[in-house]
């Protein structure tokens, strides 16, 4: 497994999946997408709630353009699939997973941010699906999660316009369930709150 694309952390009683990048950006290269998708395999064996997160300035800025430019049709659609991949088994991870965003949300990392069950973001992180303003249009399942989450109309505002959205703006819209100075902190309060009820109120 390719580590130089994640830290992983033991958090009181949640893992941490750090994304982290050599500039900082955190961008979902083919070999980051294979390395977290096998990562995510791995802690599926032993599932417990998951936060993932990058650092203060880029929670993730999404595909890596170069890299994109590059790719054959048929290399491509393999591109698109690894990423679904990844996706599906966010969405479908046995226990809760949220997303703590600081910084820039983008591409495939807002597709990243949308595959996770529930998003806390800082004041300063900033929303966006840029691929519009490029010729691009996301492979990941962001076309349909997003107008799941916050409508049609508001769905290709974002995807059409290729509209960034500050932080307030997508609580307002529902993109994201909080803000928070520290969302990795206000994660995990979540979590400990959602357990203690359940341990309050039994099935």
């Amino acid at each position: 497994m390719d580590r130089r694309f994640f830290q992983i952390e033991q958090v009181e009683k949640a893992k941490l999946l750090r994304l982290v990048s050599d500039d900082g950006t955190n961008r979902l290269t083919r070999a980051c997408v294979v390395a977290l998708s096998a990562v995510v395999d791995e802690l599926r064996g032993h599932p417990t709630p998951l936060i993932v997160t990058g650092n203060s300035r880029f929670f993730s800025v999404g595909a890596d353009l170069n890299e994109i430019r590059q790719l054959s049709g048929p290399d491509a659609l393999e591109f698109a699939r690894l990423g679904q991949s990844l996706m599906q088994a966010l969405e479908n991870y046995p226990a809760p997973v949220i997303a703590a965003i600081e910084g820039h949300c983008m591409g495939g990392g807002l597709d990243l941010a949308l595959a996770c069950h529930r998003r806390i973001a800082a004041p300063h992180a900033v929303f966006g699906h840029r691929g519009a303003a490029l010729g691009l249009i996301t492979g990941w399942g962001g076309t349909q999660r997003l107008p799941r989450l916050i409508g049609k109309g508001r769905a290709l505002e974002l995807f059409v316009a290729a509209e960034k959205v500050s932080a307030a703006r997508a609580l307002e819209i529902g993109l994201v369930d909080a803000i928070a100075g520290d969302p990795v902190a206000e994660a995990l309060r979540q979590l400990t709150a959602t357990k203690d009820q359940l341990s309050a109120n039994p099935l």
